[in-house]
């Protein structure tokens, strides 16, 4: 395929009449092909399943739909009208008869919908391999783990079969991938972007997430799909910053011995390198003290949130455990031990925390950490699948317990070939002005991907 999937390059053929949404569906359908050796797909719609959503076009003015003829793939964990939701649980499987709320908005803009994504079973891990639909295979090394949840949606983006996906993200599941496949992963504020029709991990800090090749297609994306919807109870009204950060914005930085890079050789120089990057834009470093973002975290996995995990499945992992992928099963299955006191403990030892890490916030803009300080072969997260797991989460399980925005972005490459990535993150609301740092520290980064038009400048 010769297609540039980046959302400004279509958009500007489809004004000019040079492409039509029916000559994109032949080009992702023919990209796409009948092999999945990387584990994408779940179910790929066939050609005249999205031949029906480009016809639905025919006629329309591209400059009235914002994400005219816009490929985008779905995690499945969210609904898409007619096709099988299986949260990657065969036997959890049902046909929704409408889409996801989300899903809706932006095929009312005009995107088109290419498949269902592999997942971590129930969205639980961030190692993408929880699958009885195949390990997901990152998009740079196969022998390497693609991240996840949202394992599937990230590779799709990543070898150019999608110009954007869903994903959602609980605990990281929508940055991780989007770290060790090179892409742009944006973690929205809590309750911006509906999540009815979506398969609940833990209810409330669930969000739909969005991976794309820029920040300028990811703030495209998060436009078209955010809004309030009555129908979602943890929907919330858009409250938006008063400014976007100028030059002189603060960035904090944990102090060096909260770092964590599990002994990857080549991450902790990208991390420094890309904290000079964001001084050399304008940004003033500020050391913070990381300890109660990683207080925080522990609270997710070793708390009873986990509880909210069993509670969203409950009936089923109570008739049909043997259903479910064993560490999955382990995992929400640990949910049991925890009683309504140690919940309400934990409530009380969250709210503390939020209050002790508020504070912050007064003295900078936005916090810089890597996305993840490792990557992980396939073979490594199955001789240590909790471990490995737990690692990833170290920069990423706060976020939503804290009521946080983030984004992550490509910082460079390990010397092994595998892409590396920060993660800047803000309070509630700052999704604009995150989505426009980011587009500021990656302008004029070469974006080395998979095909070889992404070899250049996305937005050449």
């Amino acid at each position: 395929m010769t297609l540039n999937l980046n959302i400004a390059a279509l958009r500007r053929r489809y004004l000019d009449g040079s492409l039509t949404p029916k000559q994109l569906v032949e080009d992702v359908d023919a990209a796409i092909g009948s092999e999945d050796v990387h584990h994408i797909w779940i179910r790929r719609l066939s050609h005249e399943e999205m031949l029906a959503y480009a016809m639905a076009l025919e006629g329309k003015n591209p400059a009235d739909y914002p994400l005219y003829g816009i490929p985008f793939a779905i995690k499945d964990n969210i609904d898409l009208a007619g096709i099988s939701t299986t949260a990657a649980c065969p036997d959890f499987a049902y046909v929704p008869e409408k889409s996801a709320t989300v899903v809706q908005k932006l095929i009312d803009a005009g995107a088109i919908p290419v498949g269902k994504t592999n997942l971590d079973q129930f969205a639980t891990g961030l190692v993408g391999v929880r699958s009885p639909y195949g390990a997901g295979r990152n998009a740079f090394d196969p022998d390497y783990i693609s991240g996840g949840s949202s394992a599937g949606s990230a590779v799709a983006v990543a070898l150019g079969l999608a110009s954007f996906s869903l994903g959602t993200d609980t605990a990281g599941s929508g940055r991780v991938p989007a770290a060790f496949n090179n892409l742009v992963g944006h973690k929205p504020t809590c309750g911006l972007l509906s999540t009815s029709g979506v398969v609940p991990a833990c209810r409330t800090l669930d969000c739909v997430s969005i991976f794309a090749l820029t920040s300028d297609d990811a703030a495209t994306v998060l436009e078209a799909a955010q809004g309030f919807d009555a129908a979602d109870p943890y929907s919330r009204v858009v409250e938006k910053p008063s400014s976007i950060l100028g030059s002189g914005f603060k960035f904090g930085v944990p102090k060096p011995e909260q770092l964590a890079f599990f002994g990857n050789p080549d991450t902790p120089q990208l991390f420094k390198d890309a904290v000079e990057h964001l001084r050399a834009i304008g940004g003033e470093e500020v050391e913070i003290d990381f300890q109660p973002f990683l207080d925080t975290a522990r609270l997710l996995y070793e708390g009873p949130w986990v509880a909210e995990r069993y509670a969203a499945i409950r009936e089923f992992i109570e008739n049909q455990p043997d259903a479910m992928f064993p560490v999955t099963r382990q995992i929400i299955g640990g949910a049991v031990k925890f009683s309504a006191a140690d919940t309400f403990t934990a409530l009380y030892r969250l709210k503390a925390m939020q209050r002790l890490t508020a504070g912050v916030w007064d003295d900078v803009d936005v916090i810089v950490t890597p996305t993840a300080g490792t990557i992980y072969r396939i073979e490594e997260v199955g001789a240590d699948p909790v471990k490995t797991n737990s690692n990833l989460g170290y920069y990423t399980n706060f976020m939503n317990l804290l009521d946080l925005s983030a984004v992550a972005i490509p910082a460079g490459f390990q010397a092994n070939g595998l892409p590396f990535g920060i993660t800047l993150c803000a309070p509630a609301f700052n999704d604009a002005r995150l989505l426009n740092l980011a587009a500021r520290a990656t302008a004029g980064q070469k974006r080395f991907g998979i095909l070889e038009q992404q070899k250049t400048e996305l937005t050449a």
